[in-house]
């Protein structure tokens, strides 16, 4: 089994397609793990704000294979195969970490948003904050406490079972 962390962004119909997302991951991998859902503005465009948030899980599929299920995923809920990167989403599901995997190719493992994005490191934070990043040798809470703009983010209260 390999340990994944998948982050999970949506500002198009938000509860409808965190909770489809989260029900979907559920159908690739077990022992889910959720972490606490963030708003917070779009970033690189000026749109509606997004609910972002990490799910980790275990799977027994490969890289490619669970990549696969992901855009799969991401297009049973209509997300546009051709989307580019700044654009509204109904779903966007991209793998932050791939057990101990490291790739400059797509996808890039481990992802440069963990360094770049407050809705990326927070939520990964919440999960695993003593987890080490591979190619990197800092524990994610080292990362996140060089974050900036972690004050961006609005926690939101769940509003389904999570269990």
């Amino acid at each position: 089994m390999t340990t994944v962390y998948v982050g999970v962004g949506s500002n198009i119909e938000r509860r409808k397609h965190i909770e489809a997302a989260i029900e979907e991951l559920s159908t690739i991998g077990n022992q889910l793990q959720i972490s606490t859902i963030y708003e917070c503005a779009s970033v690189g465009f000026n749109s509606a704000a997004f609910y972002n948030l990490v799910v980790a899980l275990e799977t027994r599929l490969s890289l490619s294979d669970f990549a696969a299920q992901l855009r799969a995923i991401e297009s049973r809920w209509g997300r546009d195969p051709q989307a580019k990167k700044f654009q509204d989403r109904t779903l966007d599901l991209d793998i932050i970490l791939f057990g101990e995997l490291v790739s400059a190719q797509d996808p890039e493992l481990p992802r440069s948003d963990i360094f770049k994005y407050p809705f990326v490191i927070q939520p990964l934070y919440d999960l695993s904050p003593e987890r080490i990043v591979p190619n990197d040798g800092r524990s994610v809470r080292q990362i996140w406490q060089q974050a900036i703009n972690l004050e961006s983010l609005n926690p939101v209260k769940p509003w389904f079972d999570i269990n």
